[in-house]
């Protein structure tokens, strides 16, 4: 790369911008981040105050993600709320040193650091009870996503998939997000016989958003918004403690796969990685429309001539299925995605991926070795808040900007639609295959895109994704096909 458009020679400082905002739109048109090679701190990005505001609502969204996943497994295996903590904090030390820092912060900036797969969380209990391993499952998750990742299917069906189909998706996560945080605030609060708690809190949070984006200053939403339910919920006399001690959790893989150890299962057998087959195919098909949402949500935050920056879908998915893999060998029961609640504040901030990404692995292992942040990183409050300002509110922006139009609103009803009848992956792969066909939404658009991409794909896709929600019984009113898991 010549010098003429390096980023050090077009970087400029802060001073030579009548605004913040100019300038951090400038500092993301001119970086230039290199694929798979060494990307350093201030020569091909820099470290900005708005970079903290991603790395913490990521460190609160992991901690609560991890803490449910590994959780929902503990919990029909008879593993002591100890073992989840000891688990969680071992998987963001996984996080952090192996993933977040080395490929997203030094390696490949444009790809977004593997998070939680936060939609496979209600099957994990009937992954149990079939018969499923954690490992058998992460290994498999990671193999399925790396090959869909290589053959650059996660980016073409992302280019299959229209303003409309993409805009109702975003609006149903948002809205079913924003309506599921506000159940679980007020079920903390009932909790104590204190439910107005709750209604403060969100009144509040409703006033401060709206204060904030009158001023443009949307992206301290997180930092605020989370102190601001702490204070008010401890002001009004909530119950919160300290319970989590500092300390390293075990680092070694023989000791969370010993058949007495850890998880106490022992290494995964045939029979395990046949059990969770389906659930693997299907939790690789819902990175799909989870990755598209956020290319998108960064399009439409970032200004003109940034495409050198934004998320790249494949890079992300390779990232996210090695992660995935490692992870599941080392002891870890964590199940990757991409990290929503790090790519939508730092798309609000108008940052880029890379600087964030190295202050949220510093910010991980804090919290894993200190301990005391994860307990108010799961307190209620700050969790619900900083999810809803953070990621749901924003997504549910995003959606209405993408379906302004009259074409583009008939694909998001029928996606919003379709999706609350089932679930997104069904939901979005149906309204995919209606909207390409030219059954609704704009009908040239279908034209244009030949018989691969008008019906084949589309089509094999949602026949072998139906194929397995029929198989594991997630069709409401309808049993399941296999007999494995009629129980």
């Amino acid at each position: 790369m010549s010098n003429d458009t390096s980023y050090q020679s077009q970087h400029k400082p802060r001073s030579a911008f009548s605004s913040r905002t100019e300038y951090l739109e400038h500092e993301l048109q001119v970086m230039a981040p290199r694929r798979w090679r060494p990307n350093l701190p201030f020569r091909d990005y820099r470290f900005e105050l708005e970079d903290w505001v991603p790395a913490m609502a990521a460190t609160i969204g992991k901690i609560v993600m991890v803490a449910a996943v590994v959780g929902a497994f503990a919990a029909p295996l008879g593993l002591s709320p100890e073992f989840v903590v000891e688990n969680s904090r071992f998987e963001l030390l996984i996080a952090a040193l192996l993933f977040v820092v080395l490929v997203s912060g030094f390696m490949n900036p444009t790809a977004n650091l593997a998070g939680t797969h936060g939609p496979l969380i209600p099957l994990i209990p009937l992954i149990v009870a079939s018969g499923g391993h954690p490992m058998a499952l992460g290994i498999l998750i990671g193999v399925f996503g790396f090959i869909l990742g290589i053959t650059k299917g996660g980016s073409l069906l992302a280019r299959l998939t229209s303003n409309g189909v993409c805009g109702g998706l975003l609006l149903y996560l948002g809205f079913i997000g924003i309506t599921g945080q506000i159940s679980k605030l007020f079920a903390w609060a009932e909790g104590f016989d204190m439910a107005y708690i709750a209604f403060v809190i969100i009144i509040s949070t409703i006033v401060m958003y709206a204060w904030l984006e009158h001023l443009q200053l949307r992206w301290l939403a997180i930092p605020l918004g989370s102190v601001l339910a702490g204070v008010i919920a401890f002001a009004l006399g909530a119950p919160f403690e300290f319970s989590t001690e500092p300390g390293i959790p075990n680092l070694n893989p023989a000791y969370w796969w010993g058949e007495n150890s850890g998880w106490q299962l022992g290494l995964p057998t045939l029979e395990n990685f046949i059990a969770v087959a389906p659930f693997a195919v299907l939790a690789v098909a819902m990175w799909s429309p989870d990755f598209l949402g956020h290319r998108v949500f960064q399009e439409i935050s970032y200004p003109p001539k940034t495409e050198r920056v934004l998320m790249n879908i494949d890079d992300t998915m390779v990232s996210a299925a090695t992660r995935q893999a490692v992870g599941s060998l080392l002891g870890g029961g964590n199940l990757a995605s991409s990290w929503g609640t790090y790519i939508v504040p730092a798309a609000i901030a108008r940052r880029p991926i890379a600087a964030g990404a190295v202050l949220t692995g510093l910010l991980c292992v804090i919290a894993a070795l200190w301990g005391y942040p994860m307990d108010l990183a799961i307190w209620q409050p700050v969790l619900s808040v900083a999810l809803i300002v953070g990621v749901f509110l924003p997504l549910l922006e995003a959606g209405m900007q993408m379906t302004r139009e009259g074409k583009t609103t008939q694909s998001a009803a029928v996606v919003i639609f379709s999706s609350a009848l089932v679930n997104p992956v069904f939901g979005w792969s149906l309204t995919v295959l209606l909207d390409n066909l030219g059954l609704i939404g704009c009908k040239e658009r279908g034209k244009s895109l030949g018989h691969t991409g008008r019906w084949i794909i589309p089509g094999l896709t949602f026949g072998i994704l139906c194929l397995v929600m029929a198989g594991i019984g997630m069709f409401p009113g309808l049993p399941p096909l296999l007999s494995a898991f009629q129980h």
